[in-house]
């Protein structure tokens, strides 16, 4: 039991001194939708004091008074950290939504009018003003076959052929 306990403390004090900062994107073409489907798995506590600094605002992002104001705040953040070139085209992207699971604040967001995905290009740097050492995840799937990376701040370009 000691020498468990110990594995437990250590591990703790570790978690607790170094805190990690990660955020998963996964990107998804829809090819029979002709549609990219786009999902950002960020830590809700950590989105919402980047939100808050970066707006100069309050709000509560798991039991937020006013939702609207919310997916205001999160779309036009997304829409400058997050972006997609699909074929050496910038690929707008709608903001759908977001929703709280567990300690995580999940955004989707879609892009219609994709008919194939042979280059795709993603700029991402969330959270990178909020934490030096953040980590974002990106994982992309066309036609099946899934492409992964990860983007160590201040690293915020990657790019795919399929």
């Amino acid at each position: 039991m000691g020498l468990l306990f110990c594995k437990w403390w250590l591990t703790a004090w570790i978690t607790l001194m170094h805190p990690f900062y990660v955020s998963v994107t996964e990107i998804r073409h829809n090819a029979p939708k002709k549609e990219l489907e786009v999902s950002c798995r960020i830590f809700a506590d950590d989105f919402e004091k980047a939100l808050k600094a970066q707006y100069n605002t309050t709000f509560d992002i798991i039991r937020p008074a006013d939702r609207k104001q919310v997916d205001a705040l999160i779309k036009d953040y997304l829409s400058k950290h997050l972006v997609i070139t699909i074929n050496d085209k910038v690929t707008p992207l709608s903001y759908l939504g977001y929703k709280i699971e567990e300690d995580a604040a999940w955004c989707f967001l879609e892009a219609p009018h994709v008919p194939n995905v042979q280059k795709i290009a993603i700029k991402n740097d969330i959270l990178y003003e909020a934490h030096s050492n953040q980590i974002n995840m990106i994982h992309v799937v066309v036609n099946d076959t899934r492409k992964s990376t990860k983007l160590d701040n201040p690293e915020s370009t990657a790019s795919f052929k399929f």
